[in-house]
Parts: structure tokens; C-alpha cells; sequence
């Protein structure tokens, strides 16, 4: 089916008068906009809907949507009962219709409708039956439905017999009553009381958590705030945090995001959120206050509450796709604006360009999409006060006509930009396209995700390493991947783990995903955990088996915390968190996603805990732990003592030939003598220097400690077979001496003066 004259009878579309199509919905003729409605020309900028005083010292609401190939725009008002008012938006300039609405006050709920043709051949989908989000709305009231999405949210009829054309038919039913609305906002906050904690890359320490997940079951957070904006806020939240020592909050999406079709007819939501609707709306679902507006002051004042516990904000974004998903998916917003202006169409202009997996693309090359994106990170850096941002497949935005590349127009915007080349940016560095894996590659200015540097940890605890240069790399930085460009050690963030995969806890006690919660069969989710059970799969009353899980978190966290690099922890990894094997649980809002508090009243789990808080106090305190530059291997002094050197269990240095061999012991020498850089009055930067030894094997082994010039002495600081750390440090040996490692143990050792 491809003429305009079946198109025409499938969608039962007629042209007026004028030239402009009225549809028939349910039945009845729906004109075409009308003339009704008091509405000024206003202004083509800012995009997006901004209360103000007006020509004459009228108060009201500018109206601006940037509609690039639409016939007509209406803006439809809706009072409390959900009664509609349509008034068209009959200015255009540079593709953007606006109007200025007298007496329209903040509070008051909208959207728009938008006239076109109707072609999906060559990408062309505009209905103005169906009700759009504002992509600029700052607040979004209300939700999708609840048991799955009604038909009536689709452009196309959803359930016509013949399903291969199914998405070139035009539903003209309308879909008001089903989909929330947008908020005119005002905000005049200048944050003129507020204190960004500016955490040099360096010194940070990133903590992931999910706003809804990490508060639900807090017991010291009141019952009513739990799961909210004002819960993370509240003083027992940020105890918890500040007590730990992190310096950042990584928060998965906050956007406005709407839940799958296929998860809400199986009673599940999206609990990730990573299915975006609104760039510049904090999601409505997580806010105590209400959802009329109340939304945005709630957020800020959750970001003043951390800013002043020195906590900086760090919102993980999702602009690579939207939950408008591919043909076949609802139109909620950017889909009915102008589909071919802001989605990646292939060849075949029907279908969509998925470099995401989640059915559409951004196409960020579009100058007017680029400015959504860079409006949208402005926005919440400006005027929500947030830190930096992690980009969700950060390399779909890098794309410039189909190949990734380094030089496309969005890495060119945000490194010119004043206010975004500022704060921290993190990429997670690939996406599911051609080419789309990418670790090592972003430019300056940005950190990356390692993956590389999760799987040599994961492998070398589980013993499964064929060599240690890739561990070596890892803990020292990853100089091999971001030495260039002025890049440094910073440039990695290192993780074990994230929201996506294993906890931590499940890391050690399954070998098999357990997904079958999820509804699909336990098809979903990755297969490659690199995880080892300790010998059994999963809960175990056997004590030997949880012990030494246990002792496995211990060193993996050690492990992670003395690495070069930023470290990034997940919510509830210091504690013990389990998803009960579930490897992908992004659809699971319940107790398999939320933070169990009640961990932190096991002895074995509080003992996790301090031991975390205490190892991150310890980073805090010695800068060899979080160096500024590369090490250089080289000799800075007379007596041969170099930044950094790497010791065989025998005590001796390693040789090219020990790295390319099997090894489950590692010794690791930071010396504090010569660190690159000086302090901020200019002195040179001193410290401590330190033995790490790793020692994965299932028994335990000798291992000699080295002599001068490395050391005389050696001071025990932290030893993971101890469950309890309380005995370990201040233990001295002397340097050449043969120390005892208990199988499956770091041991840090400082130089002893």
C-alpha cells in the first residue's frame, strides 16, 4: 500500500476549504483550527512555554514549539475538570509557531496538536488527534495508563487487520483523555543561596543510586517523603551518604520518562527510566509535593540539600532515543511534531534508524535537535543546579550521517559551550550500531565508563585472567586507552559494577542470570556476567560459602577503591544489596531494585560497610591514591625508586615474561615521593608510598616483601581475610621478610618511615 489515494481512504482524511485537512474522529468531523481564543503574536524564543509580563503590563504564557514541516499548530489549554481549549498558534517564524496567551498563569495544563500530511513512506506522520507532550515543558502532570498504553496514544491504528501496513493507517481517535500534559512553570531562582561543591575529577568518588530505590525503605526517612525528590533530601539520606565519604550522586534518569506497553500489560513499569519523554521535566512520579509544578522546587531543594553535605548532583541523560520507540510506537511528542525532523529515518523513510536498541534514534546532526539537547543540559545546570551528567550510549550522539566520529557537531557544541564544558561529563562509550563501541576514544573534557577495566577485575578475582597486563593497565589508570590528547588518569571512571548487570553481592553468588521475574522467559539481560558463585548458586546456608563471598565483596571493593581512576560504587553494594540473580532488572519497582537497610544491622554486612567508608576516607586522605597525571615507571631520584613498580610473589620485579604468565598474585608499589603537580600554594605534593598485594588463588601463598630502595618496613593498613578490620592495621614487617597471604586477599601495606 504506498498511493496517496489509499492512504487517503485508510485514514479517512478530507480537505476543507481552505485547503487544510479536517479528520474524522470516532466517526465525527473534527475541523480544522479556528479562529477562536485571544492569542498576541508573542515571541518565536525562548521555545517551550514561559510565564511573564506581557506588552502593557499584561500577565500571561508565551507559547513557542519549533514544528518544522507541520500546516497548523494548535495550543490546547485544560482546565481542572480536563475541559479543552484549542486556540491556533497562527505566528511562524523560522519554523516555530508562538503566541502569547493573556492571563495563562503558572500551573495550567497543555499540549498541542499539530496539522500535516499524513505519509509514513517518506517519513511523514503528523495527526492532530493526538495530544503532544511540549518537548521544552518543564512539568509534566499526570501519567500513562496503568494496565497498558490505550490504542487511542498511537498515530496509527494499532489493531488493523492487516498487520505488515498496520503503521501507515492514520488513528483518528483522540488521545487527550489518555496522556499527561504539560505545566506552565515560573521560576525566577537566581540560587544565589547555594554552593556548588566543584569536587576536582580527581578527588571524586561517584555513588549511582535511583531516587525511588535508595529512599523507599529507608526506615529514617518519613513514610510519606520515601521514594521521592524531598526523601533523598531528607538529613537520615544524606547521613548515609556523608558518613561513606562519596562526593558525588550519579541519578538514574530523572527526565520525564513514560513505561513500555509490553511492561505495563505484564504489571510492570520501567523502574530504570531509561525511556525518556521530557527533556526538561523532573519525573512527576517522584515528587511528594504534587505534580502541578511542585515537581521543579522539590527537585531543587533536594540539590541545595546535597550541595550543602558537599555532595555534587550528576544526572544519568538519556538523549540518544525517546519512548516513542520505532513505527509501531506511540505518539507522545517529538514523533507528531515533526517525525522526519527529529528521529534517524532509514532509506525507507517508514522505518526508523535504531542505534539504540529501543527502536528510534535522535537525530542529533539536526541543528534543531542539537539545540533541544544542549537547551535541555543548559537548562539543568542553569537553572536546576545540577553538576554534570552521564550520556546514556553516549556514542549514538556522536554520530554524524552514520559512523561514530569524534568531530560531529554535538562533541563540538558542548566543548565550545561556556556553561557545559564546565561540569563533569560522562560517556557511557558505546552503542548497539555498526562500530558503535568506543572506550578509549572521547575526546578531552570527558570521562568515560570502563568496561574494560569491570571485566579484568571481575576476571582476575574469579581467577580467570590468561595474564596480568590487563590488570596492571587498570589499576594503574588505563594509560593505554586515554594517555593521549592531554587526557588523564581521571578519564576513567572505574566500576565492577552498575545498575546494569549484577549487584555486587550477586556478583559472587550466581553464575546464571535469574530473570525470569522480568517475563521473558529469562531471555533478556546479558549472558557474559563473568561472575563466579563460590560454590553454590545463590542464597546458601552453608557459613564457608558466605564467608568467603563475603571476603570476595571485600576485594573487590579494595581492589576498586585503590585504583587510579574515579570509582564509581552502586547503591547498596557497600551493604550487601542482592537482586536475587535478576541481572537486568529495569522493570522490577519493587523489593528486588530497592536498597534492603535492614543489611546494615547484620554484623557481616555493617562490617562491609565501614570497611567501604573506611578505604574511601583513605583515598580521601592520600593523594598517591588519586593521582592527577600518568605514572611514568622512570626513576625520579638517585636511589632507583620509581612512581611506580610491579613485584612477583618471590619479591622481585616483574619481567616482560611475567606479564605475559598466568599469575594469581600481584604486588603493586605507589611511591609518594615524586607525585606529579603541586598543591594550591604551589609546594610539591608528598606522600605516603604504599604495597598493594592481590592475591586471587584458592590458596594461600608466600609472598616477600621488597627491600630497600623500597622500603624498610612495612605497616598492615588493610587485610580482606579479616572480616573485621579493627585487628589489621599497625601489623609490621620488615622489608624482606615472607609474609603469609591468605587465599583470596588484598593486603595494602604502608611504607613504614
Amino acid at each position: 500500500m504506498s498511493s496517496a489515494a489509499e492512504q487517503e481512504t485508510a485514514t479517512g482524511e478530507h480537505a476543507t476549504a481552505g485547503g487544510r485537512p479536517a479528520a474524522v474522529v470516532n466517526g465525527a468531523r473534527h475541523p480544522a483550527p479556528s479562529a477562536a481564543g485571544p492569542v498576541w503574536p508573542g515571541a518565536p524564543m525562548p521555545l517551550g512555554s514561559r510565564y511573564r509580563v506581557g506588552p502593557d503590563g499584561v500577565a500571561g504564557t508565551n507559547f513557542a514549539l519549533w514544528a518544522g514541516g507541520a500546516e497548523a499548530v494548535e495550543l490546547c489549554l485544560f482546565d481542572a475538570d480536563g475541559a479543552e481549549r484549542r486556540l491556533p498558534l497562527t505566528e511562524l517564524t523560522h519554523e516555530i509557531w508562538h503566541g502569547f496567551v493573556p492571563g495563562v498563569a503558572p500551573g495550567q495544563r497543555y499540549g498541542y496538536r499539530v496539522h500535516g500530511r499524513w505519509d509514513p513512506w517518506t517519513g511523514a506522520r503528523w495527526n492532530p488527534a493526538k495530544l503532544l507532550l511540549d518537548p521544552y515543558a518543564r512539568a509534566v502532570d499526570g501519567d500513562y495508563a496503568v494496565c497498558g498504553l490505550p490504542p487511542e496514544v498511537y498515530g496509527h491504528v494499532r489493531d488493523w487487520p492487516q498487520q505488515h501496513i498496520a503503521d501507515t493507517v492514520r488513528d483518528e481517535r483522540d488521545s487527550a483523555p489518555y496522556v499527561p500534559k504539560g505545566v506552565v512553570v515560573h521560576d525566577d531562582d537566581d540560587w544565589a543561596d547555594d554552593r556548588r561543591p566543584k569536587t576536582p575529577w580527581a578527588d571524586s568518588v561517584i555513588y549511582e543510586l535511583h531516587v525511588r530505590g535508595f529512599t523507599k525503605r529507608h526506615p529514617g526517612i518519613p513514610e510519606e517523603l520515601r521514594g521521592t525528590y524531598a526523601g533523598l533530601a531528607h538529613p537520615a539520606a544524606i547521613e548515609h551518604l556523608t558518613r561513606l565519604g562519596v562526593t558525588a550522586v550519579e541519578l538514574l534518569p530523572v527526565h520525564q520518562f513514560a513505561h513500555e506497553d509490553h511492561l505495563l500489560r505484564r504489571s510492570l513499569r520501567n523502574y530504570w527510566g531509561y525511556n525518556s519523554i521530557g527533556y526538561f521535566a523532573p519525573h512527576a512520579a517522584y515528587a511528594a509535593t504534587g505534580t502541578a509544578g511542585q515537581q521543579v522546587g522539590e527537585f531543587k531543594r533536594m540539590v541545595r540539600a546535597l550541595h550543602a553535605a558537599g555532595i555534587e548532583v550528576v544526572l544519568d541523560v538519556v538523549y540518544n532515543h525517546t519512548a516513542e520507540a520505532g513505527e509501531l510506537g506511540p505518539m507522545l511528542s517529538l514523533k507528531g511534531i515533526d517525525n522526519r525532523g527529529y528521529y534517524r529515518l532509514q532509506a525507507d523513510a517508514r522505518r526508523y534508524a535504531d542505534y539504540t536498541g529501543c527502536g528510534n534514534t535522535l537525530h542529533v546532526v539536526q541543528p534543531h535537535v542539537l539545540r533541544l539537547i544542549t537547551d535541555s543540559l543548559r537548562y539543568w545546570v542553569t537553572e536546576m543546579g545540577v553538576d554534570g551528567f552521564r550520556f546514556d550510549l553516549a556514542a549514538a550522539l556522536a554520530r554524524s550521517m552514520h559512523d561514530v566520529d569524534m568531530l560531529s557537531p554535538f562533541l563540538a557544541v558542548i566543548a565550545q559551550d561556556p556553561v557545559l564544558r564546565r561540569v563533569k561529563l560522562i560517556a557511557e562509550p558505546w552503542d548497539v550500531g555498526s562500530g558503535g563501541y568506543q572506550v578509549g576514544a572521547f575526546p578531552p573534557l570527558w570521562t568515560e565508563w570502563n568496561d574494560r577495566y569491570r571485566d579484568a577485575v571481575r576476571d582476575f578475582w574469579r581467577h580467570a585472567l590468561p595474564d596480568v597486563r590487563e590488570m596492571g593497565y587498570r589499576l594503574s589508570g588505563s594509560s593505554d586507552l586515554y594517555a593521549w590528547g592531554g587526557r588523564r588518569p581521571y578519564a576513567s571512571v572505574n566500576f565492577v559494577t552498575a545498575h546494569d548487570g549484577f549487584t555486587l553481592r550477586d556478583l559472587v553468588s550466581y553464575e546464571r542470570k535469574h530473570n525470569e521475574a522480568n517475563g521473558e522467559g529469562n531471555r533478556d539481560g546479558s549472558d557474559d556476567n563473568r561472575s563466579a558463585n563460590c560454590g553454590a548458586e545463590g542464597e546458601t546456608d552453608d557459613e564457608r560459602i558466605r564467608a568467603l563471598r563475603r571476603r570476595q565483596l571485600r576485594n573487590l571493593l579494595t581492589t576498586l577503591l585503590l585504583s587510579t581512576g574515579v570509582p564509581m560504587l552502586v547503591a547498596g553494594d557497600e551493604m550487601g544489596r542482592t537482586q536475587r540473580g535478576n541481572n537486568n532488572a529495569y522493570c522490577q519497582d519493587n523489593e528486588i531494585s530497592w536498597v534492603d537497610w535492614g543489611l546494615l544491622a547484620e554484623p557481616g554486612w555493617r562490617a562491609l560497610y565501614d570497611l567501604t567508608s573506611r578505604l574511601i576516607a583513605l583515598r580521601h586522605r592520600h593523594p598517591v591514591l588519586r593521582r592527577r597525571a600518568f605514572f611514568s615507571g622512570r626513576a625520579h631520584s638517585a636511589d632507583g625508586l620509581r612512581d611506580l613498580a610491579w613485584f612477583t610473589a618471590r619479591g622481585t620485579e616483574m619481567t616482560e615474561g611475567d606479564w605475559y604468565a598466568p599469575a594469581a598474585t600481584l604486588g603493586m608499589y605507589l611511591s609518594g615521593r615524586d607525585i606529579p603537580g603541586r598543591d594550591e600554594r604551589g609546594a610539591p605534593v608528598c606522600d605516603d608510598s604504599f604495597l598493594a598485594v592481590l592475591h586471587a588463588g584458592e590458596a594461600p601463598v608466600d609472598f616477600v616483601l621488597p627491600g630497600p630502595p623500597w622500603a624498610e618496613r612495612y605497616e598492615v593498613v588493610v587485610d580482606t581475610s579479616r572480616e573485621e578490620q579493627g585487628e589489621a592495621p599497625g601489623v609490621e614487617f620488615a622489608a624482606g621478610a615472607e609474609v603469609t597471604v591468605p587465599a583470596r586477599t588484598v593486603l595494602l601495606l604502608r611504607v613504614a618511615e
